[in-house]
């Protein structure tokens, strides 16, 4: 059979696939629903240093083509998440796992990741420096001199293995002002992307959520093609120690296939998770591995990152 394993640093998984954060992540039984599915890992919700109660709702609406969301980054604090990685990693046995985490400041980042430095917790953790959805508070990660400071004050005392979340990125230019600031330190991962931020869906003169004005994060079949070539134009200026992680639009094997191609290591899902449940990892992981048979691929190394040019 062939196979659908990957490494991030020195962190094997049995599958490429999991969840996005924000998507069956809120609560350990959640979190324990990803881990007894197909799923190679999870990532929990982003936890902040409080607890959050979020957007008001409605703050998610499903569409034909995917979904809107401003949900505000609801998450029941960081504590709360280290605990559970941590015992799943003192259990042993268990997949290994991702981290989400972010402060609503600077300070309050730092704050938290001194927590975790100072944890028993050695996994992967994925700093989201591309919330859209939180009323004030800008994109970290669109703000290349913020990025670049506070990438710099992290790893001056962060020893643990650390990726980044990011947004969506629409400019060639970007993508090399931002990998050049990420090339300066040793991330073990990028996540690309987030959702595409600020947008507006309309049911006959309504807007469908909330918050913002119905403003909010597009996710599903309309990110995809952005997603893809995000994850492309990374995996063509990273150094090639830091791995990428594909999100957006994964909704069957062929799109979990082309993110590897344009050189994810990872895919994660989220719009459709949210429609689907976690037994859509079975059912993605089976088209995947049949799109590699078909090609004659027995892993996912034999054609990642190989996407072809005319």
């Amino acid at each position: 059979m062939v196979s659908t394993k990957t490494s991030i640093g020195a962190f094997d998984f049995d599958n490429c696939l999991m969840n996005a954060a924000g998507v069956y992540c809120m609560t350990r039984k959640e979190l324990e629903a990803i881990e007894s599915s197909a799923a190679g890992s999870f990532v929990t919700k982003t936890g902040t240093l409080e607890a959050r109660a979020g957007n008001p709702e409605p703050r998610y609406s499903n569409t034909d083509w995917g979904s809107i969301n401003s949900m505000g980054l609801p998450n029941k604090g960081v504590d709360y998440y280290l605990d559970f990685v941590t015992e799943l990693q003192e259990e042993g046995g268990h997949k290994n796992h991702f981290l989400s985490l972010v402060g609503m400041s600077p300070e309050e980042t730092h704050t938290i990741l001194k927590k975790v430095e100072a944890s028993n917790y050695n996994g992967l953790v994925e700093l989201n420096l591309s919330c859209p959805n939180v009323p004030g508070k800008p994109q970290i990660a669109y703000d290349f001199e913020t990025t670049d400071a506070i990438l710099s004050e992290v790893f001056s005392y962060y020893t643990k293995p650390l990726g980044i979340k990011l947004p969506p990125y629409f400019d060639i230019v970007h993508f090399d002002q931002a990998a050049a600031i990420f090339n300066k330190y040793p991330l073990a991962f990028v996540n690309s992307v987030n959702s595409i931020g600020n947008g507006l869906v309309i049911d006959d003169e309504t807007v469908v959520i909330k918050p913002k004005n119905g403003f909010g994060g597009i996710g599903g079949d309309f990110i995809k093609p952005t997603a893809l070539a995000n994850v492309h134009a990374f995996y063509q200026r990273l150094n090639p120690s830091i791995k990428i992680i594909g999100t957006g639009g994964v909704k069957s094997g062929r799109d979990a296939f082309e993110h590897i191609l344009c050189g994810a290591s990872m895919v994660q899902i989220g719009t459709a998770l949210h429609k689907e449940g976690p037994a859509i990892f079975e059912r993605i992981t089976k088209e995947l591995q049949n799109i590699m048979a078909e090609k004659g691929y027995d892993s996912i190394e034999d054609f990642r990152g190989k996407l072809h040019y005319l």
